[in-house]
């Protein structure tokens, strides 16, 4: 038992007086200059992939420790991955990641317990220095002057010198082991969040609304925290799932967005399917600046073939009850539909965004019509846009009979009175909502059934005119 005891006490003894090893050397800091390429892919959820190529200056062999400059302020630091380009010899040991930046409450918070310098301007504009040790900054900086604690002292305080752990943008550290000294060339990925895309889509219908010009653009938001020169941009369509978010707002500044609309050019982007959703690549280069909006145009077409639909839809309690009338100068939807197929000028996924429909006055001039948003939108499917409500056509709806059968079965009959103020014939079509087991008795205009839950008319209203609706029919549920 005294050998083992003795044999701790001496590993000890050498542990003691072993040196500690020596800190690796530092490499030079790379920068956003140092970069041959970048591209990046935005998704539509608030995230991107980034992937840029840069030469990375390691002037010795062994292990030291690189400044990887110039990420975005949100970036994902668990997903950074770099790989070597000019073969192996190059591997990161070790990755911190460095947002603590610089700031005058940082600053002043390292220098807690340490000696400052506090600068007073008289108003003959000498000015007197002070020595103090800062105490505390909460709520106001506190300080000792020689043997006193002074509050609210004025002056500006002179800081002898920066904290070696305070950056000023946030940066990547890695401990690097290189076999041997020279340029590598590397390429590091990442995810990072602040960074989005959307499409907006611009609609001009013509005269009488059969046709309408569209013109598709993206709009790219940049709020990563980093600007991306000349790159190669990849826009994901499509409902990427992600676990948890990264989501760090800390550093994100407020700053004024800076509309950049590039001139209507067709076949910018070059459309592919990727994986179960679709890639769309820019064919040019183009700069993503650090808190900037950027639209690029996606495509023009011309003379789109649309109809126009005036909707009245019911609800479905209105077939579960007595209602007697049930509204008055119901408003009735405009829509407006399009196949995106080829024979209309489409066929390409349309990405999810905002359509906004304008149409020209009398004078000549554009004005706003509405706007709806789609969704991802695969070619040879229909685009239905509820643009608003008519201001001309209006009607009243009546439940003039009510009879139960049983307790699960009812029959009732309807009025609905359409009213045309317009200078043109107009269509109404009349949806209602009809739940359970249903059938159309009778009707003023030919029904149909448009699906399980819904029964159709497509009701001719004259200019000027109005016209009545009546239909009885029965329920069972």
């Amino acid at each position: 038992m005294k050998t083992i005891d003795a044999i701790r006490i001496l590993a000890l003894a050498v542990a003691l007086v072993r040196p500690a090893p020596a800190p690796a050397a530092e490499l030079p800091d790379s920068t956003a200059a140092d970069r041959s390429s970048v591209a990046v892919t935005v998704y539509n959820v608030d995230l991107a992939l980034v992937r840029e190529t840069r030469t990375l200056k390691v002037d010795r062999a062994g292990e030291g420790t690189m400044r990887f400059m110039d990420v975005p302020s949100a970036i994902n630091p668990r997903t950074v991955h770099l790989k070597p380009l000019t073969g192996a010899g190059l591997s990161v040991l070790e990755q911190n990641y460095e947002y603590d930046l610089i700031s005058p409450e940082k600053l002043m918070e390292k220098y807690v317990g340490k000696e400052v310098e506090i600068v007073e301007q008289a108003e003959d504009l000498t000015t007197r220095s002070t020595k103090a040790v800062l105490l505390a900054t909460s709520n106001g900086p506190v300080y000792r002057v020689g043997d006193r604690i002074v509050l609210g002292q004025p002056g500006r305080v002179v800081l002898p010198d920066l904290p070696d752990d305070l950056v000023a943008r946030p940066t990547l550290v890695w401990t690097l082991r290189a076999e041997n000294a020279g340029n590598h060339d590397v390429e590091a990925s990442y995810l990072t969040d602040g960074m989005t895309w959307s499409a907006d889509y611009v609609a001009v219908a013509n005269a009488d609304d059969t046709r309408a010009d569209l013109t598709g653009w993206v709009t790219v938001e940049n709020r990563s925290g980093a600007a991306y020169e000349n790159a190669t941009l990849k826009l994901v369509a499509g409902d990427v799932r992600r676990v948890a978010p990264h989501e760090d707002l800390r550093y994100r500044k407020a700053m004024r967005e800076e509309m950049v609309a590039a001139a209507a050019a067709p076949d910018q982007f070059r459309e592919e399917s990727f994986f179960e959703y679709h890639l769309y690549t820019l064919e040019r280069p183009t700069t993503l600046k650090e808190n900037q909006t950027k639209q690029i145009s996606l495509f023009q077409v011309a003379g789109v073939p649309v109809e126009k639909k005036l909707v009245l839809r019911g609800e479905p309690y209105y077939f579960r009850s007595e209602g007697g009338t049930l509204t008055q100068n119901e408003k009735v939807k405009v829509y407006l539909e399009l196949v995106n197929d080829e024979a209309s000028g489409l066929g390409m996924p349309l990405p999810k965004g905002t359509v906004r429909v304008y149409k020209k006055d009398k004078a000549g001039a554009e004005q706003f019509a509405g706007e709806d948003s789609i969704d991802h939108t695969p070619k040879d499917e229909r685009v239905k846009l509820f643009v608003g409500e008519a201001f001309d056509v209006v009607a009243d709806r009546t439940q003039t009979e009510w009879r139960m059968l049983s307790p699960r079965e009812s029959e009732s009959s309807y009025k609905i009175t359409i009213r045309n103020r317009k200078d043109e014939n107009v269509t109404v079509t009349v949806r209602e909502p009809v739940g359970g087991d249903w059938k159309l008795l009778e009707s003023s205009v030919e029904g149909k059934k448009l699906d399980a839950g819904t029964l159709e008319f497509a009701v001719p209203v004259p200019k000027g005119k109005e016209t009545v609706l009546t239909y009885r029919v029965a329920v069972r549920w």
